[in-house]
C-alpha cells in the first residue's frame, strides 16, 4: 500500500519556511517558491513530488530485507529520530556521527563485537565474580559509552540499503560516506543546504519538528509497507520465499 504525503499537512507543519535569503544555497532554486521578507518559501508541491518518489525506494529496499538507517544527530530532533527507527525495528544514530561509521566497517564492528562481549559478560555475572569493584565499575562506563556511540547500530547488518537523513547540514558526513559507498541517500534538505550528494532531496523546513517529524513519519510508514511485503514472501513453514 504506497503511503500518500498530504501537501496540507506538509504546510500545517512549516514545512514551507526556509531560511533566510541571505543564507540560501543556488542548487536549490528548484525547489523554492518565493520570498517572504527576508526568509525563502519552499515549494511544497515539489516536496510532495521528492516524497512520493523516495517513499517507494524505501518500501521496495526494504520489502528486499535490506534495512533503513535513520540519522539525525541534531539535539532537538534527535528523540523522535530514534523513537521512529525503533518503532519498526531499524537502525539509528543519533549521537555524533563517527567517522568510519559506514566506510570503516571493520573497525565499528570490532567495537560493537567488544561492547555485545562486555555487556554479555556483565549479565551473565562473570565480570562481577571475576573483578574489583572498581575494575567492574570501569567495564560499566565502558559498556554505557560504547552504547551511546554504537546502541542504534549494534544489530545493523552490513550497508545499509537506504540512508534516511533529517538534517543534511549537519549531519553531511553520514551522506558523504553512504555516497562514497552507493547507498541511497533520502535526506530533508532545507534552503541553504547543498544538495549534490543527496539522491533524493526532501525540500522542508530542517528546524520545525513538527515538519521533521511528519516527514519522518512518512518514512517510517514507507518501511512498514516494505516490510508487509517482506512478510508475504515468507511462507508459512517459515523461511521460503516466493520467486
Amino acid at each position: 500500500m504506497a503511503v500518500t504525503v498530504n501537501i496540507k499537512d506538509l504546510f500545517e507543519s512549516g514545512a514551507h519556511f526556509g531560511h533566510k535569503t541571505s543564507r540560501w544555497h543556488p542548487k536549490m532554486a528548484s525547489f523554492i517558491h518565493s520570498k517572504r521578507g527576508d526568509s525563502h518559501i519552499i515549494n511544497l508541491d515539489k516536496t510532495v513530488e521528492q516524497l512520493e518518489k523516495a517513499l517507494p525506494v524505501i518500501t521496495e529496499v526494504v520489502s528486499d530485507g535490506k534495512q533503513v538507517l535513520f540519522v539525525g544527530t541534531k539535539n532537538q530532533i534527535s528523540e523522535l529520530v530514534r523513537a521512529a527507527a525503533e518503532s519498526v525495528g531499524q537502525p539509528y544514530v543519533t549521537e555524533r556521527w563517527l567517522g568510519g561509521m559506514l566506510t570503516n566497517s571493520a573497525t565499528i564492528s570490532s567495537q560493537i563485537k567488544k561492547l555485545k562481549m562486555l555487556e554479555k559478560k556483565m549479565a551473565s555475572g562473570e565480570l562481577v565474580n571475576r573483578h574489583t569493584k572498581l575494575e567492574v565499575q570501569r567495564f560499566a562506563e565502558q559498556i554505557d559509552d560504547g552504547n551511546k556511540k554504537y546502541s542504534g547500530i549494534k544489530d545493523l547488518r552490513g550497508k545499509p540499503g537506504v540512508v534516511f537523513v533529517t538534517d543534511a547540514v549537519i549531519d553531511r558526513n553520514a551522506i558523504r560516506e553512504a555516497k562514497r559507498l552507493g547507498v541511497p541517500v533520502v535526506a530533508i534538505a532545507d534552503s541553504n543546504t547543498d544538495p549534490v550528494d543527496i539522491d533524493y532531496i526532501i525540500p522542508a523546513n530542517d528546524d520545525a519538528i513538527g515538519a521533521v517529524q511528519l516527514i519522518t513519519d512518512y518514512v517510517v510508514a514507507a518501511v512498514r509497507d516494505g516490510q508487509q511485503v517482506s512478510d508475504k514472501k515468507v511462507a508459512p513453514s517459515g523461511g521460503v520465499k516466493e520467486k
